[in-house]
């Protein structure tokens, strides 16, 4: 099974999941070969919303909603929030997130390839910098909402991994500082 797992954090990103639920990024999923979708939808979630042309089974079970799409072998799953949210990005074969800096870095340090929406709405947008500096470096790509399905496009391979975390680096710095080290 070929997994994505998009996420909005804890804020509302509506436009986000409305871009999931788009015939012709389910079209670009389903060809991509993508047959799983979890969709965190964050607080306040209204249920799913398909465009006319899209004939799918919806099943609510209290915060989580299931659509089993008629025409692909396709299937999304919508919950409002994950206790494992690290377990989800870790099953996930693609992550696409809202651009907060939580989220992207835990997609980027599990290795995950990941496709970053920009959310347009918001005022002093510093996400959009963090996105931009990630795609400049080559770990990420990174979108707005009208234009997720062109991104699902793009060569997924030529992401560049982002680089390990040296866990000793601040306490031998300390060190160096403190003279305890030469």
């Amino acid at each position: 099974m070929k997994r994505v797992f998009v996420t909005v954090g804890t804020t509302k990103f509506p436009k986000l999941i409305d871009a999931i639920t788009r015939s012709t990024t389910l079209k670009t999923l389903q060809d991509r070969g993508y047959n799983f979708v979890q969709v965190q939808t964050g607080r306040d979630f209204q249920g799913v919303n398909l465009e006319a042309e899209i004939k799918a089974t919806v099943e609510q079970q209290g915060t989580s909603w299931t659509v089993q799409l008629a025409d692909c072998s396709l299937t999304l799953k919508y919950h409002e929030y994950f206790e494992h949210f690290e377990e989800e990005i870790r099953a996930a074969d693609l992550v696409i997130s809202h651009a907060g800096a939580g989220s992207c870095l835990d997609a980027l340090r599990l290795n995950k390839p990941l496709i970053v929406v920009i959310n347009e709405d918001l005022m002093d947008n510093h996400q959009t910098e963090l996105a931009k500096q990630l795609e400049k470096n080559g770990h990420v790509y990174f979108c707005v909402p009208s234009t997720l399905a062109a991104t699902l496009r793009f060569d997924l391979t030529k992401l560049v991994p982002y680089p390990k975390i040296d866990e000793k680096l601040f306490a031998n710095y300390l060190d160096k500082c403190s003279g305890f080290v030469q």
